[in-house]
């Protein structure tokens, strides 16, 4: 009598070849005609080579005939264990093939909307990766069930978790709408495919019946929609492939969890050089703007900046970067569009980034050149203010370092909210920097109101009164008053910044850990 079990090892590699085989040929043809990879081709292209261990292979749907499996539809969804750049990460995605990536019925959710696969991530503490691709739950369950499911039966709790612990990241890469959109939402940095993914909270069919509107997918919650537009996905790709040297590079920047550093790399640019465009990249009329790309480009190590929603909000650049190596946090406000100022999409940028930097351990460095919050009947019909104060609340949230750089202007509540005010506060400004309580302009003209309406020449009179109080907003007198900690050459600050980034790094090992706050998103 045979004592090996070579039948049964058998049986699963036959297994697992129906699990290769997805939703069918006819499945993959379709999901290959609309220029989207599958689910096993997305995370083959993604991972290291070789590093895939999958998890629940075997999930699914059994035929059985006179007790012998005939086939199994595999479940609608693929998860594991991978490596990324030989970092360990938990990974998993609807596989759209098989019932469109809908929910399954087994004893265990695999993932999309908590699951093993974020188990996974949680108690070993290593990033998630989620590849969304599936439309969420589905009427068919009542009919399935006999009932309807009251909803948080499978909900986001242990999604919220994750948040504080370890990065996620989510690409839609198909159409994503109610769970598995929402699950795209609740990560810290999320990215989709231009003209081949959509995400919406319902689709054209519900919008249509619930509004009598008829739209299309594309225009519904495609990128331009959900990236340019609302900001509800943070970055878009060209393609799959892009996307995925996107994501790379993403964590290259974040720990594998809260308890580390984002980690550090040799860098081969010079702490001390010094740009020489530096000294006059910023125009002496200060009504005439300049770029502040190439500005970060010059300070921050080359090629090192990776923005963030840099299609959205656009008065505001965020992105990470690195000093001497360090990963930080840049904070850049850009006087190409509207002067700079802050307006309600720059504000919740500015919060996001902020949160998440404060979560994985990434200074920040402001840039900044804000005449304040937007003005006007606009900006205050979309609450400006309430918007603006909650991205100066989070700053004072926040506990990792944080260095101000002052490049032109920095006025009233915007400028508060670029400053360390429960730490250093180290204020180092370029000799083109301003400050107040709001621009000398529009000040005189509300302060000397009744002097200048007497005047003989009031025009006249209302630029004497601007000269004379620009005179004493020269960034050399606050300086010495040691209102403001140094006055730069502006091609010193890579050098200054770097020094001081270098010598936080003790400051950061002792902060390692979970960050608790009050009422804030993680």
């Amino acid at each position: 009598m045979d004592e090996h079990w070579q039948a049964e090892a058998d049986e699963i590699a036959l297994r697992h070849r129906w699990a290769d085989e997805l939703g069918g040929a006819d499945a993959i043809d379709r999901q290959h005609a609309q220029g989207r990879l599958t689910i096993r081709e997305r995370v083959e292209r993604l991972v290291d080579v070789g590093s895939f261990e999958e998890i629940g292979k075997l999930a699914g749907n059994g035929v059985y005939e006179n007790g012998t499996v005939q086939k199994v539809v595999p479940a609608p969804y693929v998860c594991g264990l991978a490596n990324l750049d030989g970092r360990p990460v938990a990974i998993g995605g609807e596989d759209f093939t098989v019932r469109g990536g809908t929910s399954w019925g087994g004893d265990r959710r695999k993932g999309g909307q908590g699951g093993f696969v974020e188990d996974l991530a949680y108690n070993y503490r290593i990033p998630l990766i989620n590849l969304i691709d599936g439309a969420g739950g589905t009427v068919n369950t009542a009919k399935r069930k006999g009932h309807t499911v009251f909803p948080g039966v499978h909900g986001f709790e242990r999604s919220v978790q994750l948040l504080g612990v370890v990065p996620v990241i989510s690409a839609v890469l198909g159409t994503a709408a109610g769970g598995p959109a929402g699950r795209a939402i609740l990560s810290h940095w999320s990215i989709m495919i231009r003209d081949t993914s959509q995400v919406f909270a319902a689709g054209p069919p519900v919008v249509e019946r619930s509004l009598g509107q008829k739209v299309s997918k594309e225009e519904l919650g495609g990128a331009h929609m959900a990236v340019d537009i609302a900001g509800t996905i943070d970055n878009a790709a060209d393609s799959e492939v892009d996307c995925f040297a996107l994501i790379r590079r993403f964590l290259s920047y974040l720990p594998q969890n809260v308890y580390e550093l984002p980690p550090a790399l040799p860098s081969d640019d010079p702490p001390d050089r010094a740009d020489e465009a530096l000294l006059s990249i910023v125009p002496r009329d200060r009504r005439k703007p300049y770029n502040m790309r190439k500005l970060i480009g010059m300070v921050v190590d080359r090629d090192s900046l990776f923005e963030i929603q840099p299609s959205f909000g656009k008065a505001l650049i965020t992105g990470f970067a690195r000093l001497n190596g360090k990963v930080v946090g840049i904070v850049a406000n850009n006087p190409m569009v509207a002067g700079g100022a802050m307006e309600v999409k720059a504000a919740r940028k500015q919060v996001h980034f902020i949160e998440l930097c404060d979560t994985f351990h990434v200074p920040l460095v402001f840039l900044v050149d804000v005449p304040g919050f937007m003005v006007g009947t606009q900006a205050e019909a979309a609450a400006t203010l309430r918007e603006g104060m909650r991205a100066v609340y989070v700053g004072l949230q926040a506990t990792v370092p944080m260095l101000t750089v002052v490049i032109r202007k920095c006025y009233g509540m915007a400028g508060m909210g670029t400053t360390d005010k429960n730490g250093l506060d180290l204020k180092l400004a370029w000799p083109s920097a301003e400050w107040g309580s709001l621009p000398v302009e529009g000040g005189v003209a509300a302060a000397f109101k009744r002097e200048i309406q007497g005047a003989a020449d009031p025009l006249l009179r209302q630029r004497e009164l601007e000269e004379e109080l620009r005179a004493l907003a020269s960034p050399f007198r606050t300086a010495e008053a040691f209102g403001v900690e140094d006055v730069i050459d502006p091609r010193q600050t890579r050098r200054y910044l770097c020094r001081f980034i270098d010598a936080v790094q003790g400051r950061m090992k002792a902060d390692v850990g979970p960050k608790l706050r009050a009422g804030v998103r993680p």
